[in-house]
């Protein structure tokens, strides 16, 4: 396999992970992180292998299609902390204009 394929198999998985975070689908982020690993198994192994402009730009796009991913999981985190908070009864107050003048 090349980088090349390598990195659109990346990508592919990325997009696939974001889909599975969005439908909370546990099993389906499960096989595709799996992949999504083994792709990028697939582009270390290819090192000696020139980078392209086209290479580049596709880990430019896997690059940012895993921040998007890591938004999707630290947003979803924040919201079970602030649940768990809820049912503990630990939440903090939200912010109220004026009250720490």
């Amino acid at each position: 396999m090349t980088r090349r394929d390598a990195l659109v198999q990346v990508i592919d998985c990325l997009h696939a992970e974001i889909a599975a975070l969005k439908a909370n689908d546990t099993r389906a982020l499960e096989r595709a992180t799996a992949a999504k690993l083994r792709h990028i198994e697939a582009v270390a192994a290819c090192e000696g292998e020139a980078l392209t402009d086209e290479t580049r730009a596709l880990a430019h796009e896997a690059q940012r299609l895993n921040e998007t991913a890591r938004i999707y999981v630290n947003l979803m985190a924040a919201n079970v902390r602030r649940r768990l908070q809820s049912l503990a009864g630990t939440a903090v107050a939200p912010y109220r204009a004026g009250a720490y003048a």
